[in-house]
């Protein structure tokens, strides 16, 4: 029997190797400044002071489409992680309902009714929100609707509809916060698109390319904010339990589970997971990208 092994006397306690890479990290940034390089948007997001801080500590993230599903698990992973949050929904009751939830998880939160398909409310809303919150940090473009249908069989509304929801929303929630974040020199913008913006999908002409424009506007976008210190970039969920799934009876979600190698669909806190890596200081290098969700549809 081997007795109990005995501590080397020159183990390091854990605290006090995080004290050396946080006093390493100081060293070398120091370094940095002294020689005039400019590395402001390079320095790692580490919190040598608190380790154990919440990943979204004190920041404070709108997220739009937020009254259900997708919208819904990201606001309340976000809450969970320490963030303030501005739900927004196209009516009070589904975003004061979401609200509460925040609350309840010792976070402030606000609730707000917009239709993001009208630029005017939602320059309003952006205005009222900087006002009642003091600043964004995070932006989260969930909100979408579908209106499906063939080609030859959809009229210009349900068109119309789709684009100026999924995309036009996008562009104006985005304009009306980059001022601000600009001036913050920094700031995360995470578009929820759509593996159908990667692949298309027969039905949803318009939906496709609601989801496949926003992926241009975030690699766009992404462009021309980097400089200060915002990222921009996707995810593009595949087919995820959610109300629209919810509706399709045994046959057809056979078929639909056919198609995704993992071999079922996805749960909404699988995109909220992927929402707080980007958001978090993790993801501090990435922009411009999608990341797709989807079990390895479109891998």
């Amino acid at each position: 029997m081997r007795g109990r092994p005995t501590r080397r006397a020159n183990a390091i306690p854990l605290a006090s190797a995080e004290d050396a890479v946080c006093k390493s990290l100081q060293g070398v940034f120091y370094l940095i400044d002294i020689v005039g390089v400019s590395a402001e948007n390079c320095r790692p997001t580490l919190d040598c002071r608190n380790p154990t801080m919440s990943q979204l500590a004190n920041q404070i993230a709108v997220v739009t489409g937020a009254g259900r599903g997708i919208g819904r698990a990201i606001a309340l992973k976000f809450a969970a992680e320490g963030a303030d949050v501005a739900c927004v929904s196209r009516t009070v009751e589904n975003a004061e309902k979401v609200a509460l939830e925040v609350r309840a998880l010792g976070r402030r939160a606000w609730a707000y009714a917009v239709d993001v398909a009208d630029s005017a409310s939602v320059e309003a809303a952006g205005a009222r929100i900087l006002a009642e919150a003091g600043r964004v940090d995070i932006l989260v473009n969930n909100a979408g609707v579908t209106r499906d249908g063939l080609l030859m069989r959809m009229g210009d509304e349900d068109w119309d509809l789709v684009m100026d929801t999924n995309l036009k929303g996008a562009f104006s929630f985005t304009k009306a916060f980059a001022r601000g974040l600009i001036k913050q020199r920094a700031g995360r913008i995470i578009n929820v698109a759509s593996v159908v913006g990667l692949i298309g999908n027969a039905g949803q002409c318009n939906y496709a390319a609601s989801k496949a424009g926003l992926i241009g506007f975030t690699k766009s976008v992404a462009r021309e904010l980097a400089s200060r210190g915002i990222t921009v970039n996707a995810l593009a969920p595949g087919f995820i339990e959610t109300d629209m799934t919810a509706v399709l009876n045994e046959q057809s979600r056979a078929e639909l589970v056919k198609r995704i190698p993992l071999g079922c669909l996805g749960q909404t806190g699988d995109i909220a997971e992927a929402a707080l890596f980007l958001a978090s200081p993790a993801a501090r290098y990435i922009t411009g990208q999608v990341l797709a969700v989807d079990g390895g549809m479109v891998m």
